[in-house]
């Protein structure tokens, strides 16, 4: 259903290094990388899609979180969401909730939310029970 997602930001090394400790704990590979051009992406090492982007804007006009929007990435244990926030958090990520159950959204829910070093929310979250 999705293709790709991409995140905007400003600082593209400091964001390279943010979003690749982040990735690492998802087990997420580097797809590819242009530094000239200032954009990275990410995949699943078993499918070509979806990627997860970060560059600079397309328009070159400065990065902005969006009110309401966030992008939730879907970990493999609840042991993952935990790494996943901590490693985002050790990075100089904010932190919008903790690790832990949201059976608000459903039983087995299992998220952590953050925002990026340019304020972009972030969410992980794991489907499965303990």
């Amino acid at each position: 259903m999705i293709s790709h997602v991409h995140i905007g930001i400003t600082d593209f090394p400091r964001a390279f290094a943010f979003y690749s400790s982040v990735m690492e704990t998802l087990g997420l590979q580097l797809r590819f990388e242009n530094r000239a051009q200032k954009w990275e992406g990410w995949k699943s090492p078993d499918a070509a899609r979806p990627l997860f982007l970060i560059g600079l804007p397309f328009d070159r006009e400065a990065a902005t979180p969006g009110n309401g929007q966030m992008v939730a990435m879907l970990a493999s244990s609840r042991a993952a969401v935990d790494a996943c926030y901590a490693a985002a958090i050790a990075a100089g990520g904010q932190c919008e909730g903790p690790p832990g159950l949201r059976p608000h959204y459903h039983p087995d829910y299992y998220g952590a939310y953050f925002r990026d070093l340019d304020g972009n929310k972030l969410g992980v979250c794991c489907h499965t029970s303990a």
